[in-house]
């Protein structure tokens, strides 16, 4: 095989200006053949689906929280018209909305971190190229460029660092992954607007099964410049390279699946809380323990009261075994994080609008939830009406048909059909009702 010539670089500025600072920036650095059009337009393809469900599913799980009624419901109270779209609260019928809305956002997320490394892959030569600009519409290109892969960097790693708990930041992640989500959705739909002619185009021009090795020779040079001028053989075919990805993402579906998968959960080798979290009916996820948000065991014993206020300052204080003597009803309800994890349970307690009929706020519009946990963005949570008057929402007294643990709340938690886990405030010390619907 012949060697390839390179024409000489031209020196100083001038060579600066005129060919780069080279490295990554010449594009004869990129030498795979089987990077181009093609490639690219089916990686984009993939992404072009999974992400607008990742974009639905995220915005749902926003709305899951019930922003408008303010307090630890809204972590980003400067949002403006960002969170006008949630003009609606949330739903408490199917029961398993937010499990499957938040288990698919999360899994698939994690599934998609191979074909998005793909992409940015198949694209890097336009990443680098040089000059950066050279027009207002280039300006514009480049600029939803850099935002596009800017924010899914970031949301990829802090998302991913979520699900593991691991807050390297000083920052609130849900603040930071709502406004980085705004961010990706606005250069997103910029970028799909200008690149959707050019991927359906290269998608019409090749067939994947006519894809293999032997096949394997550059694509035509295109105005992107992905194409390489220099190519190196092949060594695997573009098919091949899409196999590779897609067996990355399979596995990663695999070890992480079972986190929201109840019988599959030995499986979710990826899940940073292991496989053993309690005793018995206990045994399932926790995300915060009783000793490490600060509550005090002896609040939990004989001396706690669930204090019930009426949106008219009527008051009833209830102990634990008064709770007990009152009409109980067992639900079989899942309970779920923004983190991925979720399983279901037989929860048994007092429903939360008996409760409510007690200190006349059966018509109640909301309910201001108090933790006996010290401080913390969750230590109080506030319920819509629908909530108060949904039949399976619940003030929890037992899990599977026995006492609560510590860690799971006890003496008493709010189980909430379709809510957020972290929406079911544990150790609940009091609740007020307020206006009538």
């Amino acid at each position: 095989m012949t060697a390839t010539t390179h024409e000489p670089r031209p020196r100083g500025l001038k060579g600066l200006l005129e060919r780069g600072p080279g490295g990554p920036f010449d594009e004869r650095s990129w030498r795979s053949p089987i990077r181009g059009p093609w490639l690219t337009s089916v990686l984009a393809l993939v992404l072009l689906v999974g992400l607008l469900v990742l974009i639905v599913t995220g915005l749902l799980s926003y709305a899951a929280y019930d922003p408008r009624l303010g307090g630890s419901n809204d972590q980003t109270p400067q949002a403006g018209l960002l969170a006008r779209y949630v003009w609606f609260d949330w739903f408490t019928s199917p029961s398993w909305l937010y499990r499957v809305n938040q288990g698919v956002h999360v899994l698939l997320g994690i599934a998609l971190i191979p074909v998005v490394l793909a992409k940015l892959w198949s694209v890097a030569p336009k990443l680098f190229e040089w000059p950066p600009v050279t027009s207002p519409a280039q300006a514009l290109e480049r600029l939803s460029i850099l935002l596009i892969v800017g924010s899914i960097l970031f949301l990829i790693v802090t998302g991913t660092m979520n699900v593991q708990y691991d807050y390297a930041w000083g920052f609130s992640f849900y603040t930071g992954h709502f406004y980085a989500a705004w961010v990706f959705i606005a250069a997103f739909a910029a970028h799909v607007a200008l690149k959707l002619p050019v991927m359906l185009r290269s998608l019409r021009g090749t067939s994947y099964w006519s894809v293999d090795r032997a096949a394997t020779v550059p694509e035509p040079r295109d105005p992107d410049h992905l194409v390489s001028p220099d190519p190196l053989p092949a060594s695997i075919s573009r098919r091949g390279a899409l196999g590779v990805v897609g067996g990355g993402s399979l596995a990663l579906l695999g070890l992480s699946v079972g986190q929201s998968i109840d019988p599959l959960r030995p499986t979710a080798l990826l899940s940073p809380r292991g496989q053993h979290v309690g005793d018995g009916p206990n045994d399932f996820q926790v995300n915060t323990t009783f000793g490490q948000i600060g509550v005090d065991p002896t609040e939990t014993g004989a001396s706690w009261r669930l204090l019930l206020v009426g949106p008219s300052g009527q008051q009833v204080s209830l102990r634990r075994e008064d709770l007990l003597t009152m009409p109980m009803r067992t639900e079989e309800l899942p309970i779920a994080c923004v983190e991925g994890w979720s399983t279901s349970r037989a929860w048994t307690g007092v429903r939360l609008r008996d409760l409510a009929g007690l200190v006349g706020g059966a018509g109640s519009d909301s309910v201001f939830v108090e933790s006996l946990q010290r401080g913390g963005a969750f230590s109080t949570m506030s319920l819509t009406g629908k909530q108060i008057r949904a039949g399976k929402t619940l003030l929890a007294l037992k899990v599977e048909g026995v006492d609560l643990s510590l860690d799971h709340g006890f003496p008493a938690r709010m189980i909430i059909p379709a809510a957020p886990g972290v929406r079911n405030t544990k150790w609940v010390k009091a609740l007020t009702f307020g206006g009538q619907a």
